[in-house]
């Protein structure tokens, strides 16, 4: 079989472009980069919270054993224990620790959902951008049916944007939309084990309020 016969820049650029166009016109430019910055996450495994909770006790016990100060010195690789970590050294308290918590995980979640929904929405024009390089093929080979060798090259353009089309929306951009949409659901999930030791260390690190005794302040008078 000749392989070379189902290429055809005109229709891969009627799809392709039409394709990446309707990604533009649909979200903003920001989301439409971050869409392609996520193809490096689907290689790597699943996010898992095991580290991260030990590296949370770690913290605990350098607390416990030099106060909580210590931690201001850590180095904290990820942005939502880092947020908690700096939260819990300012004397913020458990509730507000885990409404941070909260807020980043449903704010990471929101992100990792938008980008998603940009390739579910390429797989969706994909198809219909086919269908608009086949109408572009059909009408060329109507304005030339004087010329064979031109009809041909019309004819393939027609077909092949068909082609095209069905196989960047089911094979690619579905398929990417899916993996995206389940990495998120697992990070959504692994992230909620990192509340309870975040908000157990906020606890007990709180700053208790200081009272005084009528007789130590009449001894202070």
């Amino acid at each position: 079989m000749n392989f070379g016969a189902f290429l055809d820049p005109t229709a891969l650029a009627i799809v392709g472009g039409g394709t990446v166009a309707s990604a533009i016109l649909r979200s903003p430019l920001r989301d439409v980069g971050r869409a392609i910055v996520a193809l490096r996450a689907l290689p790597r495994r699943p996010f898992s919270a095991d580290p991260l909770i030990e590296q949370i006790g770690a913290f605990s016990r350098i607390a416990k054993r030099h106060g909580v100060l210590a931690l201001d010195r850590s180095v904290i690789a990820d942005p939502d224990v880092a947020a908690a970590i700096a939260d819990i050294v300012d004397g913020h308290g458990p509730a507000q620790v885990a409404a941070r918590l909260h807020y980043l995980r449903r704010a990471r979640i929101e992100r990792h959902v938008s980008v998603a929904d940009i390739w579910a929405g390429m797989a969706e024009a994909a198809p219909s951008m086919g269908m608009v390089g086949t109408l572009v093929g059909l009408v060329a080979m109507f304005v030339q049916m004087t010329d064979p060798q031109a009809i041909g090259g019309a004819m393939a353009v027609a077909l092949l944007a068909t082609l095209y089309g069905a196989l960047l929306g089911n094979l690619v951009a579905l398929p990417i939309a899916a993996r995206l949409r389940t990495a998120a659901r697992i990070e959504g999930f692994e992230r909620q084990r990192l509340e309870a030791p975040l908000v157990a260390l906020a606890a007990r690190e709180e700053p208790q309020p200081v009272s005084f005794s009528p007789a130590r302040r009449s001894e202070a008078a």
